[in-house]
């Protein structure tokens, strides 16, 4: 194939393949619009794309690039010269999502504050992709109806998505309000919080016998503790480890299948290439868990 006119994840190291012959693609959604502390997100998907330029094939267990490894052109998301609606910008996410999921094809998205995984959520069930449930890595429960006054905010996505009757199991929040407790229990969200999980050390999920078979996993970066991932718009202490995070997540995919999964909310610090790294070495690490755990 000819090579693209834009960077692709671990570009330095293999080719750009056919679409139809790559398992996993790539998909930057640099949307910021609701960031309510630190901002940065938009920038989060190319630094990781580029930073992915120092990974290496192996990942300590396999090669996740043997599957195929293919990256899109950047879905248009607006700028503060070209601006987009919320809406407009998660039509356009949903568009690229649902293309990759009827191809068969799994997406890892790259995001962008996370109302980008509201679009992804879309984009798989217009691809006729039903019965999925989301498994959440987050410092934030991001249940509220509306975040000043915005129902798009990424403190609202996951109410967008358990309003849709997709099932949810949250994992590491530290930060919610009142009435997200009570939209947990409305709702049936299962959860294991971070003063469970960290002080525990717990590695491993059972999730529930009526979870569905198929699972979105979507990770925001502040669900890490800020001494590992300081590169995010609203840190919270008392967060997962590197080495949790990555044992949760295969606790998870040996469980299910994993029909996809996002990072979010990563806001590269410029001049600590560490973080951009970290966040290219984590996208491709659980890539090569959904490797090794293939049904």
């Amino acid at each position: 194939m000819q090579k693209p006119d834009y960077p692709i994840f671990l570009g330095s190291e293999i080719e750009q393949p056919e679409a139809s012959q790559a398992f996993f693609h790539v998909i930057a959604a640099p949307f910021e619009a609701s960031v309510s502390y630190g901002a940065g997100t938009a920038l989060g998907p190319a630094s990781i794309i580029e930073a992915s330029d120092q990974l290496e094939q192996w990942d300590g267990k396999s090669k996740p690039c043997d599957l195929g490894i293919y990256t899109h052109p950047t879905v248009e998301c607006g700028s503060k010269h070209s601006p987009l609606t919320s809406q407009q910008a998660v039509a356009n996410i949903a568009e690229a999502t649902r293309k990759v999921a009827k191809l068969g094809k799994m997406p890892v998205v790259l995001g962008g504050e996370h109302t980008v995984t509201w679009g992804v959520i879309q984009g798989l069930v217009e691809a006729g992709i039903t019965d999925f449930g989301v498994v959440q890595i987050d410092a934030h429960a991001d249940l509220r109806e509306a975040y000043e006054g915005d129902i798009y905010s990424h403190a609202s996505v996951m109410k967008r998505v358990v309003d849709m009757g997709i099932p949810l199991y949250q994992l590491g929040i530290r930060a919610f309000c009142e009435e997200e407790i009570d939209i947990r229990e409305q709702h049936g969200v299962y959860f294991q919080d971070a003063d469970e999980l960290v002080p525990n050390n717990i590695n491993q999920i059972q999730l529930p016998e009526d979870f569905p078979s198929k699972v979105f996993f979507t990770v925001d970066i502040d669900g890490l503790d800020p001494s590992v991932f300081p590169s995010t718009g609203t840190p919270v202490p008392g967060g997962l480890s590197w080495y949790q995070t990555l044992q949760l997540f295969e606790s998870v995919a040996k469980q299910r299948e994993i029909i996809g999964f996002d990072i979010m909310e990563f806001a590269p610090i410029n001049g600590f290439h560490a973080y951009d790294f970290s966040a290219a070495l984590l996208t491709y690490k659980l890539m090569g868990i959904v490797q090794r755990n293939l049904k």
